[in-house]
Formats: structure tokens, C-alpha cells, sequence
């Protein structure tokens, strides 16, 4: 079954972290993507850009509004997703909390509805 481990963190903390620090969370994440992948278990995932550069959408009377940043105002920001294909949500709890974003956020994982479904 797939599952989508949303990363959520402090924005303003990850960009302002001194350079050693960064370089230490970049190698924690590769080492852990870098299991998920030995594993078999990895899909996918990114990292994502500050939310200074999204965009939202909400559709009005038929007419689009492009709003420049996230929808809401939340103290921690999505900063990126990884896609697991694992044979349960204990598995999936389980790599959830080895991710490095854990220990400073938090992951929220959610099971993929197949299409079709």
C-alpha cells in the first residue's frame, strides 16, 4: 500500500540554520532516502521550495484567483514528501519516524486512495 509522509517544519528556522547544520540535515535526509531506496520501499519524493515562492488557486464563480503564497498561516510549513510503497500503516509508521524531519517537525502520513477506488 502507498503512503505520503508529508514533512512539516519551521521555515524560517531551516533557512536561517547555519551552513554546518544544513549540510548535517541534507546528509541525514540522503542517508535516509538512501535506505528507503535499498529497502525497496521508496516511490518518490522532492524537497520543496520556500513557501515565499508558492502560488495557491481557489476557483470563484468560475473565475480563477492566483493568490502569491501558501493558503493558510500555520507555524510549520510543508517542506517536502517522500512516497512509500509498504505492506501496512505499521511499516509506514515505522519509516515515518526514522525521517530526519521528525525530530524537529512533524510527518504526517496518509494512505494513497488507488485510482479506481
Amino acid at each position: 500500500m502507498q503512503y505520503l509522509f508529508l514533512i512539516y517544519g519551521n521555515e524560517q528556522a531551516m533557512l536561517s540554520a547555519p551552513k554546518e547544520t544544513a549540510e548535517k540535515t541534507m546528509a541525514a535526509y540522503a542517508a535516509y532516502t538512501d535506505a528507503m531506496t535499498k529497502a525497496g520501499v521508496l516511490v518518490g519524493g522532492n524537497r520543496l521550495r520556500p513557501t515565499s515562492s508558492a502560488s495557491s488557486v481557489r476557483v470563484n464563480n468560475g473565475k480563477p484567483q492566483v493568490l502569491d503564497g501558501p493558503y493558510a498561516e500555520i507555524k510549520e510549513q510543508l517542506a517536502g514528501y517522500y512516497l512509500v510503497d509498504v505492506p501496512d500503516l505499521d511499516a509506514a509508521l515505522s519509516w515515518a519516524a526514522r525521517c530526519p524531519g521528525a525530530e524537529r517537525g512533524t510527518i504526517e502520513v496518509r494512505p494513497v486512495w488507488p485510482r479506481g477506488e
